[in-house]
């Protein structure tokens, strides 16, 4: 009889696209504020953070962006994000194609260790979602302490990164 050897090891697959999932992401892209599409004006872009129903984007990660090229002045960010504070929302100054690798990153700063500790874990390597090098990078240092050995890819062909 031949023996599944993953099915039955001790592994820790840790799938970050299934974690994250529970990060809920938002962006605000302030290019419709800008006057004739090139320039800030302060008091428009003042009404508009002060009447901007910030329940939507209450708990979540924020990424705050500007589609067009434009003079936006760094205040204008600060701003907006200090209103967004008020609903507990996590803001960046990012693309909404990292927004994915915001929320892993998120999640990456508050995971629990005390399940890795002394584990053998696996971080998936397939994912859906748009994810950067950094995200892997992050969650590699922060396992390293706790974790008996770490490992890439999937429980039936991995990597080996590190041991302890």
């Amino acid at each position: 009889m031949i023996e599944n050897k993953v099915a039955n090891s001790k592994l820790i697959t840790l799938d970050i696209a299934e974690e994250v999932e529970a990060f809920a992401g938002a962006t605000i892209d302030i290019a419709p504020q800008l006057w004739q599409g090139i320039a800030l004006k302060e008091k428009d872009f003042r009404e508009f953070v002060s009447t901007l129903n910030t329940a939507e984007y209450s708990n979540k990660i924020v990424a705050i962006y500007c589609s067009v090229d434009a003079i936006i002045p760094v205040w204008a960010f600060m701003l907006l994000a200090l209103k967004l504070s008020e609903v507990n929302a996590q803001c960046h100054f990012s693309s909404p194609e990292n927004l994915d690798t915001l929320r892993a990153l998120s999640f990456i700063q508050q995971l629990d260790l005390s399940k890795f500790q002394d584990k053998n874990v696996v971080i998936k390597g397939c994912t859906s979602l748009r994810l950067t090098e950094e995200v892997y990078i992050q969650l590699s240092q922060k396992l390293q302490p706790v974790s008996n050995r770490i490992m890439y890819g999937e429980p039936c062909s991995t990597v080996p990164l590190f041991k302890r």
